[in-house]
């Protein structure tokens, strides 16, 4: 792909060798400029590089190049001068040149040097692109949910997003506990920094300690070199300790000292190191509890648990059961190129009505075996695995606040109608925002709004 290039220079000759030179050798498309008013006034056009004099007329080559990095300041600006004094050389790269090249120019040197600037270039657009799509993806926009409760969670969560309050997550397994604490991250005043997921549940103990603060060369057999750990990466971020209640006594203590002095020494060293991390923890234990058996610590409960977040089991958000059971099987006949219209009338009551006892992440992976093995239009209850379907059987369930037994079959509508009430209820009477919840159009949902005879004033 071509690329764009700034010249700046205002002598004719220079500028005309350096357009030919980068055009012929690279085939990239040139803009050329002979004073740094002209050319910021470009700036909109992004430019991939700018070769840029240091002795212009009117603003001089220092004083463009730093309204250059006020603009962007990863846009690489490559410093030309006939001055060769190492005191220029210097002044334009504390000022953030990519490199400087005295004239007369020599092309041989200068080549590498628009080269690797360039490359370089694109290397940074592309993770800036990966870190917003991060961004974005863990937004809460993006976190699928039209019940109330869940909605309570996130009005807890903006209320933490810029403050460094210690949040420990309370939640069974699969409710999408790291889901929040991302949310928590990405969305806050600390999203451009590391963001550090540690297991404490899935990493043996004896190894657990040097996971989280490093180890010293020799501090243990098999301790070949220093190893960094887990809070020194996260300095200036987030470290995410999911499963806290899983960790021994003697660690918790080393914990409660970096939450309490920000410091910690890694396994088989000396040396004090300061750190500076937002914690954020989560547990499907009640530490409560663990506390009055001994085995938590009481002090270290009180500082993680300075503001609790719960996240209620999907049994409980039954608001949320079908909006996720549709956003699943869309993700996934697109990610297996299947073509599927939907669930079947029976599937959709089976998906309703099973409690999900392993929670969102249950439900995904269950959706994604059933697209994969279905062979119709529709995903049917015989595409379920058996424990599904069979422990859906002789049971009450809630719907709407009343109790049926299994034998009554909710009708379709009636559950699409109250999908819908949900989505306007959470956004307040916004109906372009439910339709979008909802993955419906805008004239799905008023038809079926005024199918339903429901009035968003009442939301409001």
């Amino acid at each position: 792909m071509d690329k764009l290039v700034f010249i700046v220079d205002d002598e004719l000759a220079i500028s005309k060798l350096l357009s030919y030179w980068v055009r012929d050798k690279w085939n990239h498309k040139i803009e050329v400029f002979y004073n740094g008013e002209d050319m910021l006034k470009k700036l909109n056009l992004k430019p991939d590089l700018i070769l840029l004099d240091i002795m212009l007329p009117g603003l001089d080559g220092i004083e463009t190049l730093k309204r250059v990095k006020q603009f962007d300041e990863n846009l690489p600006v490559i410093m030309l001068s006939a001055q060769g004094r190492i005191e220029v050389a210097l002044e334009s790269l504390r000022f953030g040149a990519y490199d400087y090249f005295p004239k007369p120019i020599e092309i041989q040197r200068l080549e590498p040097a628009v080269k690797n600037a360039i490359k370089n270039y694109d290397l940074v657009k592309e993770l800036q692109h990966v870190k917003e799509n991060v961004k974005q993806e863990y937004s809460f926009s993006n976190i699928v949910s039209a019940d109330g409760k869940m909605q309570d969670v996130f009005k807890l969560v903006s209320k933490v997003l810029n403050n460094d309050i210690t949040v420990l997550i309370y939640g069974e397994s699969g409710t999408g506990k790291e889901l929040i604490a991302r949310a928590i991250h990405y969305n806050g005043n600390r999203k451009d920094k590391p963001f550090v997921v540690v297991n404490c549940a899935s990493i043996p103990r004896e190894l657990l300690e040097s996971e989280l603060f490093g180890h010293e060369k020799g501090a243990f057999t098999g301790a070949h070199q220093r190893k960094l750990g887990k809070f020194e990466i996260a300095n200036d971020g987030t470290i995410f300790l999911d499963e806290v209640g899983e960790l021994e006594m003697t660690l918790q203590a080393k914990l409660l000292r970096v939450i309490q002095e920000k410091e910690f020494e890694r396994v088989g060293g000396n040396e004090l190191i300061k750190t500076d991390v937002r914690i954020v923890s989560a547990t499907n234990r009640d530490l409560k509890k663990a506390v009055e058996q001994k085995e938590f610590r009481e002090d270290l409960y009180y500082r993680l648990n300075s503001f609790p977040i719960i996240i209620p089991p999907l049994r409980q958000r039954k608001g949320d059961v079908l909006v996720l059971a549709e956003y699943f099987i869309d993700l996934f006949k697109k990610k297996l190129h299947k073509e599927l219209k939907g669930f079947s009338k029976k599937a959709l009551k089976l998906v309703y009505e099973y409690d999900w006892p392993g929670n969102v992440r249950e439900m995904e992976n269950t959706i994604e075996r059933c697209v994969i093995i279905s062979e119709g239009d529709y995903i049917d209850v015989d595409d379920f695995p058996m424990h599904i379907r069979a422990g859906s059987e002789n049971k009450k369930i809630e719907f709407n606040g009343s109790f049926f037994d299994e034998s009554v079959i909710i009708p379709f509508e009636k559950i699409k109608e109250e999908a819908i009430r949900h989505a306007l209820k959470v956004t307040k009477g916004n109906i372009m925002e439910a339709a979008q919840r909802l993955d419906l159009g805008r004239a799905t949902i008023y038809r079926l709004m005024e199918k339903f005879k429901i009035n968003p004033e009442e939301f409001e």
